[in-house]
């Protein structure tokens, strides 16, 4: 075990390890090597961010989607989804309240819904960043054309999340329909870094048919990749996807690679995600104890807030909600960290 330790101290020094050595560490994680791993990544995140959390207002624009991913609640197929779309004064009434509460940030994320026309994106940018200019504007809308995405860049988007899902082509193909490759995926994230974005990318940990193998070649490629930003959340089964039946991924395996993503790129924006906070009541706490810097409450209007099913028992209530942000400071303040009104932006 001492290998694995030795390799914690390598990451934390050189931001880098070989396919096999990050391989290693999956393979070998123990509790203690969790807790190490875990101390690294603390004290690189407070080296740049001190004891802030950053908060982002997440706005669910749509839960429309063309597409037909194996994992996702949202999935063309789902008969059963009760499909909604925000319209512009909707979208733009979420930033108004986030902007009383706090918020500097605002994530728009939505399925692949064709309605989203690059018109009507660019007009609602344009609209929060000209009332609120102190404030970022992300986007998680999917895969666009690199034109697409730069007009909604000119139009004053900062920051742009697309989850790469899996490094691994074979892997790539069993979790989504054959019009949806990797290539296209690993294409789209690449012209957002051209485009000048901040740029998040992500897997779930724990989907279907992944390896050790697939997990290690996730880590080379956000360490080759640099992104911004990354999340990463548990997976977690939806009753209406071919997956119904496959158990959740772990919480702790997701705490690990938070920690090791920290060590990765100790600048990068890292959320404690809803999943985490799904599958384990202090999910998100242990996730900013792991390394994670940024939470993502629901700004999402109440009535819609359900319908935005991913997964399974989504929480959706409580400090999920974005009303509720006190509570949410004093559960961040409980393990020694302060939510801060700020974009937020990477050091």
């Amino acid at each position: 075990m001492e290998k694995a330790f030795l390799l914690i101290d390598k990451l934390e020094k050189e931001h880098s390890l070989t396919l096999e050595e990050y391989r290693y560490l999956i393979d070998n994680r123990t509790d203690e090597l969790a807790a190490y791993a875990a101390e690294k990544a603390l004290k690189a995140r407070k080296t740049h961010y001190s004891n802030s959390v950053y908060i982002r207002g997440l706005i669910e624009i749509s839960n429309i989607c063309k597409n037909d991913c194996l994992y996702c609640g949202i999935r063309r197929s789902n008969k059963n989804c009760e499909r909604y779309r925000l319209t512009r004064e909707e979208i733009l009434g979420c930033c108004d309240e986030g902007y009383e509460l706090g918020f500097r940030t605002f994530v728009l994320q939505g399925g692949e819904d064709s309605y989203f026309t690059d018109e009507i994106l660019v007009d609602i940018i344009k609209s929060i960043k000209s009332k609120y200019p102190d404030c970022a504007v992300t986007l998680s809308l999917g895969e666009r054309g690199s034109e697409s995405f730069k007009k909604l860049f000119r139009a004053g988007a900062d920051r742009y999340l697309l989850r790469h899902e899996t490094a691994d082509e074979e892997h790539y193909r069993k979790l989504h329909p054959e019009n949806l490759t990797l290539e296209n995926r690993m294409k789209a994230l690449k012209d957002l870094k051209e485009t000048g974005y901040q740029t998040g990318c992500g897997f779930m940990v724990g989907s279907p048919y992944q390896t050790s193998e697939t997990l290690a070649k996730d880590l080379k490629f956000v360490e080759e990749f640099s992104p911004e930003m990354c999340g990463i959340g548990p997976f977690i089964p939806h009753n209406a996807t071919p997956f119904k039946n496959e158990k959740a991924g772990s919480v702790e395996l997701t705490l690990f690679l938070l920690s090791i993503i920290r060590l990765i790129k100790p600048t990068i924006l890292l959320p404690a995600t809803t999943a985490l906070g799904t599958l384990s009541s202090d999910g998100r706490e242990k996730g900013i104890l792991a390394g994670a810097n940024v939470v993502m409450p629901n700004l999402s209007p109440v009535s819609v807030r359900k319908k935005y099913e991913l997964y399974d028992n989504k929480i959706c209530t409580g400090e999920e909600s974005a009303q509720c942000r006190a509570r949410l400071a004093n559960r961040m303040k409980s393990v020694g960290f302060e939510i801060v009104t700020d974009r937020g932006d990477i050091k």
